[in-house]
């Protein structure tokens, strides 16, 4: 059994009743040809009708010349104009059995036969709509003016018959059963079908070699649904670890807190940080306030040291003009140069000591400026201080008016400002020391408090023991008397047996001597009424017994319950004592 392309049925015209039909909800592109009437017009009601194509029109005979040579030069076959224009019997049937091959090529023609015997079966056989309209007297002149236009329009709708076959099978669409395109995993039905079709297809050639098991179709087809099988299951693993990791994710989502009381702890925390931050930011504010003051100063400083500068080299320029314009004699000129030198080397002396004194002012600006760093890296400490413990204004009562912040003013000419703040010695130490004096107090009374806890804890943990030796007591106590009420029980059980037993032999007793009675007479009255005086004694003493054992076992019942109720008001009791201290 061959397969070709024509081996998939629904590539076969021939055996297909539905191949060329267009469904109506198909989305497939449609003809270009606006006047075309639709392939499946083979069975509606138009199929006795006329061709409703313009086929006598020259433009459209243009449009479909053009088409069939587009086509057929695609496919490798040499075709001219001409061809068409003057078309010949030779080459209309070489062109029509080249396109019935196209679309069938396992197509049945004869050699032998003429054009007109396989002409219209062939047509019909591709289940051409208008095949009713064609004459077979036509194929003798197909150039003819009354035949070519229907002629024609039958080459072009193999044509475009054969166009939807190559876009049907360059598709790749599952209907095409092509094994090779189907993927390892998958569920379309046609999948399912085509797998199906060529493990029967191969089971059937090996059967007419004469085969009667087929294991190489059926291995090929195990092996198929195998790889399926073991894609699903990968996938299906897949899933399950995703749904384990899941679970394992809600599981700890569940078990941990509500993120939104995290958050709101971080917000509380963020909130009471930003308080203290304000707090710091309006000290710094504070500082670099009186720090530009600072600066403005100094630079007013050095404008007015500027500008006395200028002075002093006008006034020099107007001394050295005066000695030019003097007219001295030659003892003023030596006196001069004299005191001149005189006056340098006082002037080199002084310059000296004007040097070791920049010197010494230079070294205690600099110790200076490290003690002002210190002082200002102290006041930072204490500022970062105050704000973690919460010492910035308002302070608790009774010193909400008092400020214990401290500022270096460095600027200041007098060393009573360095300090910008409150008095140490007289308020700042003294309400610190009151603070300390308030917090050691505060300290003192939480230890007292604590030693007081710590004793009532001893004392309740003392009761509480002396409480489970009671109850260790009582649970004795309980238990003895369960074992005596189990003895009495028992005892009362063995003897309810005993009675039993002796109740029974009586009976027998009394059935024979009844017997012995009704045999020898009523000479024997007297040990009946005896044995049943004695049966009945028998059952009240087992009566009595009964009567004893529910009289303890109500008793001992009694005992167990007023124990547990001392020990439920013992334990009251000391839940009250406890929630007491």
């Amino acid at each position: 059994m061959m397969r070709s392309q024509a081996g998939n049925p629904l590539l076969m015209s021939a055996s297909k009743p539905n191949v060329g039909r267009t469904p109506l909800n198909n989305v497939r592109r449609g003809s270009m040809w606006p006047g075309q009437a639709g392939p499946s017009q083979a069975t509606g009601p138009q199929a006795s009708g006329k061709d409703p194509r313009p086929l006598r029109e020259k433009s459209y005979q243009a449009l479909m010349r053009r088409d069939i040579i587009e086509y057929l030069r695609s496919c490798g076959m040499e075709i001219t104009n001409a061809t068409l224009a003057n078309i010949t019997a030779k080459d209309f049937r070489s062109i029509f059995n080249y396109l019935i091959q196209m679309l069938d090529p396992a197509y049945p023609f004869n050699p032998g036969a003429r054009l007109e015997e396989e002409f219209v079966p062939a047509l019909k056989a591709q289940r051409y709509p208008f095949a009713h309209t064609i004459s077979n007297n036509w194929l003798a002149a197909p150039a003819s003016m009354h035949s070519w236009p229907s002629l024609l329009g039958v080459l072009h709708w193999l044509v475009e018959l054969c166009k939807l076959k190559e876009h049907y099978v360059k598709s790749s669409h599952p209907t095409l059963q092509l094994t090779a395109n189907i993927p390892d995993e998958f569920d379309s039905v046609y999948e399912h079908r085509a797998l199906a079709f060529e493990y029967y297809a191969n089971s059937y050639a090996m059967w007419l070699e004469g085969a009667d098991d087929f294991p190489e179709p059926t291995q090929e087809l195990e092996e198929r649904y195998a790889r399926k099988v073991e894609k699903v299951q990968q996938e299906l693993d897949e899933i399950n670890k995703q749904t384990v990791a899941a679970r394992e994710q809600l599981k700890e989502l569940r078990a941990s807190a509500d993120p939104i009381t995290k958050l709101l702890e971080q917000n509380k925390l963020l909130k009471s940080d930003s308080v203290k931050m304000r707090g710091i930011l309006d000290v710094k504010a504070k500082k670099k306030g009186k720090l530009q003051n600072e600066i403005l100063d100094l630079k007013a400083t050095l404008m007015k040291n500027e500008s006395d500068l200028e002075q002093l080299h006008a006034e020099h320029e107007k001394y050295l003009g005066i000695v030019r314009t003097q007219n001295l004699s030659l003892e003023e000129v030596q006196q001069m140069n004299t005191s001149y030198e005189t006056l340098t080397r006082t002037t080199e002396e002084l310059k000296t000591k004007l040097l070791e004194a920049q010197r010494a002012v230079h070294s205690t600006e600099i110790a200076v400026t490290h003690r002002s760093t210190a002082a200002e890296e102290a006041l930072d400490a204490y500022e970062n201080l105050l704000a973690t413990l919460g010492l910035f204004p308002p302070l608790q009562p009774p010193w909400e008016d008092i400020d214990l912040s401290l500022q270096l003013n460095t600027a200041a000419g007098d060393t009573r400002d360095l300090l910008v703040g409150a008095d140490v010695n007289q308020v700042v130490l003294p309400t610190l020391e009151e603070i300390a004096a308030r917090k050691r107090a505060e300290r003192a009374a939480l230890e007292n408090e604590k030693m007081q806890l710590d004793d009532a804890l001893e004392r309740v943990t003392l009761a509480c023991e002396n409480l489970e030796d009671e109850n260790g007591q009582l649970q004795n106590k309980a238990d003895a008397i369960n074992e005596q009420a189990d003895n009495l029980r028992d005892a009362a059980q063995q003897e309810a047996y005993v009675a039993s037993q002796e109740a029974s032999r009586l009976e027998r007793e009394l059935a024979h001597a009844r017997t012995v009675a009704l045999a020898n007479g009523m000479g024997v009255k007297s040990k009946l009424s005896a044995l049943q005086i004695s049966y009945k004694e028998q059952i009240e003493k087992v009566d009595r017994l009964k009567e004893q054992t529910i009289h303890a076992i109500v008793k001992s019942s009694e005992d167990i319950a007023e124990m547990k109720k001392e020990v439920a008001q013992h334990l009251n009791e000391m839940r009250e004592f406890a929630e007491a201290d």
